[in-house]
């Protein structure tokens, strides 16, 4: 028996390659399916069974391609209702995969569909569940994304899924191993660990809502307790995987189309498509093609797509890195944006050859910001979560969380420059690209973020551990 997670850090998704005997299983692929092919074809194995936990709402899924490619079925748990063939198991239906056995767990809760698979070895004993997004580790699905496929508030969502919890999960033995679909990092819960492999015991023992004394209206309390808004992109994704989707070889091929700086800038006026530059932030500040969006591929790159970007049927442009084309076609496709339509061919350096008119980012070290703020007060803005900044931030800072940008536009000063920052540098550059393209040009970058901030010994907030916010 063999089991590999394949785990993808941008999406903090987890897709499960099983073999045994030469059969395999394939639980949540990604969309491109070529490295589940490879694996098979190179241990000499078919693939038997594709299983999906639920609709995801994150990603697309590879499910239908990869049963086209394979004839494999695609299964589902009860009360799924794709367009597309599948066989919709039964609560406790059974799944033979050489000497081990799959066998379909109902859980809903997160879904109404959400299926943990219990994996049986040779001996029958019970090995390792496949519970997707029913249960993480150090937390569990969020109960608001299904409400109204489900006609369920979150709340009878949430009281479901400790149903499913105490009565499908937590009975199993300390040593069962727990394979999530998603780490820290993904949208679909709050206080996901870093870690991608557990155990049932240790859940038990780690987990906030496996708390063997829980009761039903403590668990339902905190597991809505501070959820923030879904990203807008997550219903068009379960619409994909629900009624399917173009192949990814399809995306690719449409979106490898490589322009001229002219005929960029023409297809940029002539469709409405988005300028999308994933270069890394640094470059974007010394140069960009003027009301360019932002979104270094080096970062968390689809999810910021899906959250900020949010309309899958979006045209979108690119600027990337010279060679990066096609890696980043896929990876907007992971979630579901097949709009791309051509690139920037020579990238920037291109543009600015052709004397195209070109913009840029004021940026400045934690350092001089430091000697500012020592001569005057001036307006900062921290683009970070809400427990980021809660537990620490510049003295007198703004909160304009990056996720909700949008809302605070009329918020910021037109007659002086302001600071923005997030930790890193990333998000506050993905900020300012934002800003810029909405015509506020009076804003300059704290590069390094909250870390350099800290290093140049700029006043903040006494500590609060995060773990005391809840």
């Amino acid at each position: 028996m063999k089991i590999e997670q394949i785990y993808t850090g941008c999406l903090a998704q987890g897709a499960y390659y099983i073999e045994s005997k030469g059969e395999v299983a394939i639980i949540d692929p990604l969309r491109e399916t070529q490295p589940y092919l490879d694996k098979a074809k190179q241990a000499n194995a078919k693939i038997k069974y594709i299983f999906e936990t639920h609709f995801h709402a994150d990603f697309v899924s590879g499910h239908i391609t990869l049963s086209k490619q394979t004839g494999a079925p695609i299964i589902y748990g009860p009360n799924a209702n794709p367009t597309f063939d599948a066989i919709i198991a039964t609560d406790g239906q059974e799944f033979k995969l050489g000497d081990i056995t799959l066998v379909a767990i109902h859980t809903p809760g997160h879904t109404m569909e959400s299926t943990t698979y219990l994996l049986k070895d040779a001996t029958g004993k019970d090995h390792a569940i496949f519970s997707g997004d029913t249960l993480f580790l150090g937390d569990v699905g969020r109960p608001d994304l299904a409400q109204k496929a489900a006609s369920m508030t979150q709340e009878q969502l949430a009281e479901t899924l400790y149903d499913s919890l105490r009565n499908k999960i937590m009975p199993l033995a300390d040593d069962v191993i727990v394979y999530p679909a998603h780490g820290a990092g993904s949208a679909c819960g709050k206080n996901l660990s870093k870690e991608t492999v557990g155990t049932i015991g240790g859940q038990k023992q780690n987990n906030y809502a496996l708390r063997a004394d829980m009761t039903k209206a403590e668990f339902v309390k905190e597991v809505t307790d501070g959820l923030l808004p879904p990203p807008q992109y997550f219903p068009l994704n379960v619409k994909m995987n629900k009624e399917g989707y173009e192949d990814i070889d399809t995306v690719i091929k449409r979106g490898s189309h490589a322009l001229t700086p002219k005929e960029f800038e023409i297809a940029a006026n002539e469709t409405g498509a988005i300028v999308l530059d994933v270069r890394h932030q640094d470059e974007f500040a010394a140069g960009h093609i003027p009301r360019s969006i932002f979104i270094g591929l080096d970062g968390g790159f689809a999810p910021w797509v899906g959250a900020l970007i949010g309309d899958v049927a979006q045209p979108i442009l690119l600027i990337t890195p010279e060679g990066r084309e096609e890696e980043t076609i896929t990876r907007l496709s992971r979630v579901g944006f097949d709009r791309t339509i051509g690139y920037l061919k020579g990238g920037f350096d291109a543009w600015k050859k052709a004397a195209m008119e070109y913009d840029t980012v004021t940026s400045i070290p934690a350092t001089e910001f430091k000697t500012i703020l020592e001569e005057k007060e001036v307006p900062v803005y921290d683009v970070r979560k809400e427990g980021e900044y809660t537990s620490e931030h510049i003295e007198n800072a703004h909160h304009t969380p990056l996720s909700s940008l949008n809302d605070y536009l009329d918020t910021y000063p037109s007659d002086a420059n302001f600071y923005v920052h997030c930790a890193g540098g990333y998000r506050s550059m993905i900020a300012t690209s934002i800003l810029k393209s909405r015509g506020i040009h009076n804003i300059v970058d704290i590069a390094g973020g909250f870390k350099a901030i800290k290093e140049a010994q700029i006043p903040v907030t006494n500590y609060v551990c995060p773990t005391t916010l809840k």
